[in-house]
Parts: structure tokens; sequence; C-alpha cells
């Protein structure tokens, strides 16, 4: 294992546990070394860790423009799960920023990726979360 994969996979799971403080430690690191190495699948969590930082600290212009930049990366590569986690946070700052047409809209698109690759419990997670918003 390499630092990349070390990195790529602390900045995911700090954007997962939507940990601002380890979000500001990797992923800068994890950016620097997928960027090193052409990582794609990597510099594509990288942005979409970014993206979740900045939603966090409520910084929405620049949120935005990671996750439409992980986004890019993750339709090129056909990773649905990985697209159905961007929908997520795309959705999650939807919301964060009062857009809730828009959050609803990315909430149902992850439901679709996940239930169309078979990922249950995240496909139950997020419909918890449409479930709320009405």
């Amino acid at each position: 294992m390499g630092d990349h994969d070390l990195y790529a996979m602390l900045a995911d799971a700090a954007a997962q546990q939507r940990d601002a403080e380890a979000l500001r430690r990797y992923a800068s690191l994890a950016e620097e070394t997928a960027a090193r190495y052409n990582h794609r699948l990597y510099q594509a969590i990288a942005h979409r860790a970014w993206g979740v930082l900045h939603t966090l600290v409520g910084e929405y212009v620049a949120a935005e423009t990671r996750l439409s930049q992980a986004m890019a990366f993750f339709e090129a590569l056909d990773t649905r799960w990985q697209i159905g986690r961007t929908h997520l946070e795309l959705g999650e700052l939807a919301r964060a920023s009062s857009t809730d047409a828009s959050a609803r809209s990315h909430f149902n698109r992850a439901f679709v990726e996940f239930e169309t690759i078979g990922a249950a419990p995240d496909a139950k997670g997020i419909s918890t979360i449409i479930d709320q918003l009405s």
C-alpha cells in the first residue's frame, strides 16, 4: 500500500464522518498524492473530501465546484457507488444552502444509483433522508 492509498482512505473516512479537522488534515494530502500518481479515482475522492469540508464550513460555492469536479471524474470512471455517494454530498450541500428541491433531486439520484447496484444499506439510508424532507 502506498501513501496515496492511505491518504485517499483517510480523507474518504473523514468525509463520511463529516470530521472537519480530519478533512483539513487529509484532503490536501490525498489530493497531492493522487495527483503525483495521476490516480483518477483518488483525485475524485480528494475533490469530494474538499467539497464536504467546504460544505461543513459554509463555503457553498467552493463546495459545489469541488463536488462537481468529483462527479465528473466518477462519471468518467463509471463508478456508480461513488456517483451515488457524490449525489448524497450534493444533496447535503443543497440542504445546507436551503435549496430543498435540488436536495431532493440529488438524494433521489443517489437512491437510484444505490438501488441499481444493490447497495441496500446505502439505499435505505438515503430513503430515510428523503422521508425526512417530506
